[in-house]
């Protein structure tokens, strides 16, 4: 069953030590319908960019710790941020400062004061971009289409990883009755229970992506693969069944029509994780 993909706000890092610029950020996009989370130094961005489920960082250069150049460079040799995108905000006029933004790997760099409208638009036409050209789930924003594909071809050639292919078994008949809204949070849910899994049993540069509906993939470095396996798949199917009726979880299953009209059971869903060398 298929359906329109049904959006989640959309979710930027503010990295900015001025208080009031950082706040003013905040409430303007606040206001537009957008999550924003603060980061006042360059290694609580970085910290923020691996643990979060991020759109957009909007990055200043001058904090007190690591400069926005490293910062940027930081998320672009990460495989789990090397997809985001990057604005530069900061009072730096020279050319060879924004010609050394734009070399860190930033989509763009604009210079205070600004105005909040167009870097509005600007934020939202790089999100639309991404989701456009199909580098990024809407609902989970995890990576997909062709930033898998080269994921993938930089572990292949190299030794020591693994790639986890998770699937949701039971999803489509926990849609057909729950509808597809429902079913967006599921995924929501999902990737954010690899995402803590891999945090603690992973290795920093773990890889995440969504190459279909719902199917995941993990890129592992992780020497311990049976148990990251074992805990995705007991995490999933302990935590998943609050997405469920108690009288669905009493049952242990769903009563869907088939295509003959009757009344069948329906399984709930459990996560199946198959792992491989790379």
């Amino acid at each position: 069953m298929t359906g329109p993909l049904r959006t989640t706000p959309r979710t930027l890092l503010v990295v900015e030590d001025d208080p009031d610029t950082a706040n003013l950020l905040k409430v303007f996009f606040t206001g537009h319908s957008y999550e924003v989370l603060l980061a006042a130094r360059g290694s609580e961005a970085i910290e923020l960019a691996t643990s979060h489920a991020l759109d957009l960082v909007l990055l200043d250069i001058m904090l007190p710790d690591i400069d926005g150049f490293q910062v940027c460079q930081t998320l672009r040799q990460s495989p789990r941020t090397s997809h985001l995108p990057v604005v530069f905000l900061t009072e730096k006029t020279a050319q060879s400062d924004r010609v050394a933004g734009l070399s860190a790997g930033a989509q763009d760099y604009i210079t205070k004061p600004f105005d909040v409208e167009e870097l509005r638009l600007r934020v939202h036409n790089f999100i639309s971009r991404a989701e456009r050209d199909n580098l990024r789930d809407p609902r989970t924003h995890l990576p997909t289409g062709r930033l898998i594909d080269e994921q993938l071809q930089r572990f292949s050639q190299q030794p020591g990883w693994h790639l986890l292919d998770c699937k949701i078994e039971a999803f489509r008949p926990f849609v057909d009755v729950n509808g597809f809204m429902a079913g967006d949070e599921v995924l929501k849910f999902a990737a954010h229970l690899l995402r803590d899994v891999i945090d603690e049993h992973g290795t920093p540069n773990d890889f995440v992506g969504q190459p279909a509906n719902d199917v995941f993939l993990i890129i592992t470095g992780s020497q311990a693969v049976e148990l990251l396996v074992k805990q995705l798949q007991d995490r999933f199917n302990a935590e998943v069944l609050a997405h469920y009726s108690f009288m669905d979880r009493e049952q242990g299953h769903l009563l869907i029509r088939d295509k003959d009209g009757q009344m069948v059971q329906a399984p709930l869903m459990t996560l199946t994780v198959l792992a491989r060398a790379a």
